[in-house]
């Protein structure tokens, strides 16, 4: 039967293997996908198939800025170790860039990175490489000033943690301040003023402050006034805007960013691996399973 190069493209995504390899593959199986992952694993050229399924929780996160536009992108890997590689690093620098030019992670893949789309420069960095990797995710913000902050870089612009502020008004310089802020805040700012919260976790917290001040047994006008005052507390303490300005606590970072001329219009705040759960082995079951092969 005839091949397609839609059929072999698939192939070469799934595997890690080249394009005359994923052809012969195909030719060989009468175009049986399944058999054909097979055919390639019996050869020993299925490269990335049997990466796919381990949980990829490390990695970097890279930021770029260009023309008033500000990204950040997380790439993961199975371990640190690769986050150390100076190939790993160059390529999560490429995507960050090609990321400039989209909007959404299903773009990101299909964006050109040198003649071949990311998500095929990450499937060849797989098997080259050895460990499993994931495009995982992108964020991006805009305005007149666009700074960024790395904490740790281990390159230029890549990290474990990576922000973008963005903001009307002010410099650069102060706008790394308020990036250097973001990254070092506790408890960690979850939105940019209390308009752009998630108006389930205000709810959720009222819901909370209501049953702790009930609790207490006060007469309802006192329950009210105790609320109202607890919810201004959660608000200041997880809205940007409203928290104490790390460079200066005696300022918030809304009146240090008047002071400097500036409105804070944006930003984003991305650490590798939040939210993954990590796989736990212990040494005999990490032996055995490179014994296996």
């Amino acid at each position: 039967m005839a091949i397609t190069a839609a059929q072999v493209k698939e192939l070469r995504e799934m595997t890690g293997a080249g394009m005359m390899d994923a052809k012969k593959a195909l030719t060989e199986t009468d175009g049986d996908m399944e058999a054909a992952v097979d055919w390639l694993r019996t050869k020993g050229l299925a490269k990335a198939a049997k990466k796919s399924g381990r949980t990829a929780a490390e990695g970097l996160v890279a930021v770029e800025v260009a023309d008033g536009t500000g990204v950040a992108v997380e790439v993961n890997a199975e371990t640190d170790f690769v986050a150390k590689n100076a190939e790993f690093q160059e390529m999560v620098a490429g995507i960050a860039r090609a990321a400039t030019g989209v909007d959404s992670v299903a773009a990101l893949a299909d964006a050109d990175m040198g003649g071949k789309k990311v998500s095929e420069v990450l499937t060849d960095k797989i098997a080259k490489i050895g460990e499993n990797m994931t495009l995982r995710r992108m964020a991006k913000v805009e305005g007149e000033t666009v700074a960024t902050y790395v904490h740790n870089p281990a390159a230029p612009g890549l990290g474990q943690i990576g922000v973008i502020v963005a903001m009307t008004g002010g410099d650069e310089a102060f706008g790394k301040q308020v990036a250097m802020h973001v990254a070092a805040a506790d408890p960690r700012p979850q939105a940019l003023n209390a308009d752009a919260l998630d108006p389930a976790i205000v709810e959720k917290e009222r819901q909370v402050q209501i049953d702790i001040a009930r609790e207490s047994g006060k007469p309802e006008a006192v329950i009210e006034k105790m609320i109202e005052g607890r919810m201004k507390k959660f608000l200041a303490e997880i809205t940007l805007l409203n928290q104490s300005f790390v460079i200066n606590p005696d300022l918030t970072v809304e009146q240090a960013a008047k002071e400097a001329g500036a409105t804070i219009v944006g930003f984003v705040r991305m650490q590798v691996g939040e939210g993954i759960e990590k796989e736990k082995e212990d040494f005999a079951a990490e032996v055995a399973k490179a014994a296996q092969g």
